[in-house]
């Protein structure tokens, strides 16, 4: 179903999760998806691990030493007179960040209330959406499979932020302060 749904709110705890770089199952961690520390993740399965180590590895580059990372995220809309709770994975998230999850994760790392930040930039944006009922019988809200923004003016959450931040395109640097202490003398 096609819906025009604005954006309630964001879970910034949790937006995106790694998966294997060579099959693209999913990692599973003890820390976090938005842990600082890539060592905590190993970047291949369990499966692929051991394919690797085997004498088969010529299938598997050696570049493949970063795991990859995917949007999840957990968006609350409202459209007609429900507010619902949807998830946007990752070709749907791309349009409202504007950038990869390895992308916007490295960003959040020197940046680190980025995640939280994106949330209030979505607030109150207007999308039509294609929402679907999970495939997965255990699965408990509605994928939102394809974003379209409504508002002209659009530009995507990563755009925001480094106007925010101050911060280019390629360095995710945070510029020194312009303003001066009040202790500092001039």
């Amino acid at each position: 179903m096609e819906e025009l749904c604005t954006i309630v709110a964001m879970d910034s705890s949790n937006v995106s999760y790694t998966i294997c770089t060579t099959c693209e199952k999913t990692l599973v961690t003890g820390s976090t998806c938005n842990s600082t520390n890539d060592n905590d993740v190993p970047p291949f399965c369990k499966f692929c691990q051991d394919f690797k180590t085997a004498a088969a590895a010529a299938f598997i580059t050696s570049s493949s030493s970063r795991f990859k990372r995917l949007y999840r995220l957990l968006l609350s809309i409202a459209y007609g007179n429900k507010v619902v709770v949807v998830i946007c994975f990752d070709k749907a998230a791309r349009v409202l960040f504007g950038c990869s999850a390895d992308e916007f994760f490295d960003f959040e790392k020197v940046n680190p209330f980025a995640a939280l930040n994106a949330g209030k930039i979505l607030e109150g944006e207007m999308f039509q959406m294609k929402l679907c009922e999970p495939k997965n019988g255990n699965a408990q809200h509605l994928r939102a499979v394809s974003v379209v923004p409504l508002r002209s003016g659009f530009r995507p959450v990563i755009d925001t932020l480094r106007k925010l931040y101050r911060v280019g395109h390629s360095s995710h640097q945070v510029p020194q302060s312009r303003s001066h202490s009040p202790f500092q003398t001039s």
